[in-house]
């Protein structure tokens, strides 16, 4: 999955894919550079971040994935509102990828069971301003797991099948480099699996590899200088049977995908 952010502010790539031709043009050289669907988001979710108004977040996403959608790319829309996924299912969306995990509308549910769409269901446990202070964990793996089960218990019950779902454990929101909970839950992939639906991956640029390779002076590397670690991390959940990876890079990590898939048949 290749990532269009459609924003002035997202903590990687902020303001290069703002305008609508450069949106629509950056998601076709990311097919051409492998990626199998392009996720379209027009909200920034970086840690810190304050949320855009419903009519701006259409404004931004739906002419990008009516676009895309017209060149026949696979599109997904990050978002964490129902009347957003309406908007761009509409305009061709095929999946819809909620950081909220339908927590933040309590309409996302009966949007996605009335569409059909495959629906990314991630952990999280507040908004982008509140959810540092909310990463608080005696043991992550299983509270997140146990938390992601809960969250498909609602949509079952609100008409969701479960041919639809699919995971993510929500790599940096409300989970603390400093605590390692970022890389507990790559580890802990198998418990994760174990609860019966594909898994997403999305550890991108993210904080936890900035706070491991630290320049000379201490400091994070910045976002834009993580994409070689983000290709091992791809290349590891994909040996450990992740459905997709969300990342910014797709030439490197769709590589490594597909070095994870040789050798995983070499080994069969």
């Amino acid at each position: 999955m290749g990532v269009v952010n459609v924003t002035p502010d997202s903590f990687s790539d902020g303001g290069l894919w703002f305008d609508e031709a450069a949106a629509i043009r950056h998601g076709l050289d990311l097919v051409a550079e492998g990626a199998d669907l392009v996720d379209v988001g027009g909200e920034s979710t970086r840690p810190g971040a304050t949320r855009v108004s419903l009519e701006e977040e259409l404004r931004r996403v739906v002419p990008v994935i009516r676009g895309l959608s017209a060149e026949g790319v696979t599109v997904s829309v990050d978002t964490m509102r129902a009347e957003v996924a309406r908007a761009t299912v509409e305009a061709g969306a095929q999946l819809v990828n909620d950081v909220s995990g339908g927590l933040a509308d309590p309409g996302m549910a009966d949007l996605v069971a009335a569409t059909g769409v495959p629906y990314v269901v991630m952990h999280w446990r507040g908004h982008s301003d509140s959810m540092d202070a909310l990463a608080v964990y005696a043991d992550v793996v299983s509270e997140v797991r146990e938390e992601l089960a809960r969250r498909v218990e609602s949509l079952l019950a609100a008409g969701v099948t479960e041919s639809q779902i699919v995971l993510d454990p929500g790599l940096g929101f409300a989970k603390q480099p400093a605590h390692r909970h970022d890389w507990a839950l790559l580890a802990g992939m198998d418990k994760l699996l174990a609860l019966g639906y594909p898994l997403m991956i999305g550890a991108s640029r993210k904080r936890f590899l900035g706070t491991l390779l630290p320049a000379e002076d201490g400091s994070p590397r910045p976002a834009a200088e993580r994409d070689d670690a983000t290709v091992a991390v791809t290349a590891l959940a994909a040996q450990a049977g992740a459905w997709c990876v969300r990342v910014h890079a797709v030439r490197p990590n769709a590589d490594a995908v597909r070095v994870a898939a040789a050798w995983k048949r070499a080994n069969a």
